[in-house]
């Protein structure tokens, strides 16, 4: 069912015709790694101007195309920041309806910003009265400074073999994270030790700060109601599992992880849900306990379920499991850089560090 099963299949089988299909892509790779390196190159060299924003700003980007839980990592630096006192903003350049409905139902009262440019989008947000701005997938936007950059490793999609598009997911290579304030492994369904091993693997090859935070399916929430559950009700349910993200499979384990028998009805990261598709998998939904859907698809296929029979989503929660002080120290440095008329002391970082 999903539009993008072949492009999975092509970046992750390890089947002939796949392999066959990456070496025919080799120049294609090499010519887009020649590129991205050169006009990094240019930004790093200081021919390529960076332009300071006109509020301080936090970036939060990948390497890949996506799968690493971007939006809720980025959902989670705003959320921190706010509670630490500050007035932020969440800047995306939008791609896909998903992302800043998802942003606005994990952050109701922090303003999301749609802007392809960041510098516009840090201009408004700044004449709105916000004093610090999140940039949602922005690692490869160098014109716009940033006080500090997070990038983002999946756990769940690490490869020793990495190959850059279009034979691969990866934008860049993995030593551009070099230029990162901090790298953050995320994990979905591996384990803490598998998610370990990569972290080692990100440092010696990069060597700045790793963490690791645990993408954590907390509860199941009704997407056209109030109700929820415990993720335990999953356990011995037959589930209809429906993605349109960067990485269905590990959704999947997630599901399976929690005691479900998982029959996945996957689409195209982003894929725009039509009446049409609604109805057909609430009818399929007819055959399983529970229909569940990520946030992300919830925000888009909620409005269009028939009322045969609810529909849930999965409520995750970010855990910081290693680097917790690193994780701190992006947020200081980012608060410490806000306008003095602002900033009335040194704010402090109150809450969990979950």
């Amino acid at each position: 069912m999903r539009n993008g099963d072949w492009l999975d299949t092509l970046w992750a089988s390890d089947g002939i015709g796949a392999r066959v299909a990456r070496a025919v892509l080799v120049p294609a790779e090499l010519a887009f790694g020649v590129i991205t390196t050169a006009r990094s190159s240019l930004f790093s060299s200081g021919v390529f101007t960076v332009h300071p924003t006109a509020v301080p700003a936090l970036s939060v980007g990948n390497l890949t195309v996506g799968g690493t839980g971007k939006t809720p990592l980025a959902a989670y630096f705003a959320s921190r920041l706010k509670h630490a006192g500050a007035k932020p903003a969440i800047i995306l350049r939008g791609y896909g309806e998903d992302e800043p409905l998802v942003h606005r139902t994990l952050n109701p009262d922090v303003l999301v910003v749609v802007s392809a440019d960041r510098l516009a989008g840090a201009v408004e947000a700044g004449r709105a009265g916000c004093d610090v701005v999140v940039l949602d997938d922005a690692f490869q936007h160098r014109r716009a400074g940033r006080i500090a950059d997070v990038v983002l490793v999946s756990a769940d999609g690490w490869s020793e073999q990495r190959h850059l598009l279009p034979a691969g997911p990866w934008r860049e290579r993995l030593t551009a994270a070099r230029r990162a304030s901090i790298v953050i492994v995320t994990r979905k369904a591996v384990s803490l030790d598998q998610a370990n091993l990569v972290s080692e693997a990100v440092r010696r090859t990069v060597g700045v700060p790793c963490a690791i935070v645990h993408l954590d399916p907390s509860e199941l929430r009704e997407a056209n109601g109030s109700r929820t559950a415990t993720i335990d009700a999953l356990r011995g349910e037959s589930v209809l599992a429906i993605s349109a993200v960067g990485d269905p499979a590990a959704f999947d384990a997630q599901l399976m992880a929690c005691g479900a028998t998982v029959t996945p009805a996957r689409f195209r990261d982003h894929h725009r849900f039509t009446i049409a598709d609604a109805e057909a998998l609430a009818t399929t939904a007819k055959r399983h306990d529970r229909a569940v859907c990520t946030l992300k698809d919830a925000v888009k296929l909620g409005p269009l379920w028939p009322g045969q029979s609810p529909l849930w989503y999965v409520s995750q929660r970010v855990v910081v499991e290693r680097g917790a002080d690193a994780v701190d120290a992006i947020l200081e440095t980012t608060l410490r850089a806000r306008s003095a008329s602002t900033q009335p002391g040194r704010p402090g970082l109150p809450g969990p560090r979950d």
